[in-house]
């Protein structure tokens, strides 16, 4: 019979992958508590992590339908669970990782599938959603640009035509009245 605060502790754990967009599983032997805190810190308000038994995260990951993260759960675990934008909270782990060796990263999940170290670093030196939606404004900005100055094109060349034609025209006019006026001798 399993116990009420075990029982509870998965609910809570598979909760918190239900409710995630990514998440992360690290290594912490050898951080000490100030050290945790000031990652928890660096994570920020959108990011959960948590340190858990590796068998009550198997079960939650079960509960929650995740598979993949079985060969992630040796040794002390700790998981980043990612309410937000997966690019900040990889970034920060690893920062943190960069600066502490102790904590390693092992792996994740994200849209439905297990993540490599490779993979969490990749989405980590991504730029963040903000930076990316400004890039593609002034793409987008840019390319409406062009578009405008295309269509505006024709319509220019048509006024400098009648333009260069009046000019020829009013140089042609007195050039023509000397011609017709009588030759005096």
């Amino acid at each position: 019979m399993a116990k009420p605060s075990k029982v509870s502790a998965v609910a809570e754990l598979t909760d918190k992958f239900r409710g995630s967009s990514a998440a992360v599983v690290t290594e912490y032997r050898g951080l000490s508590m100030a050290q945790l805190t000031t990652l928890r810190r660096a994570l920020g308000a959108g990011t959960t992590y948590t340190v858990a038994k590796n068998t009550l995260v198997k079960r939650a990951a079960e509960d929650a339908g995740i598979e993949g993260l079985e060969a992630l759960l040796v040794g002390p675990t700790a998981i980043a669970f990612v309410e937000g934008e997966p690019v900040d909270a990889a970034k920060a782990l690893r920062d943190f990782a960069k600066d502490n060796k102790a904590l390693v990263i092992k792996g994740g999940y994200m849209d439905g599938r297990p993540l490599s170290v490779d993979e969490v670093t990749a989405i980590a030196d991504l730029e963040t959603r903000e930076v990316l939606l400004a890039k593609l404004a002034g793409a987008m900005k840019g390319n409406l640009s062009k578009a405008a100055g295309l269509f505006q094109a024709p319509a220019s060349q048509v006024a400098r035509l009648a333009a260069a034609l009046q000019e020829k025209k009013a140089a042609e006019a007195p050039a023509a009245a000397e011609s017709d006026a009588p030759a005096e001798s």
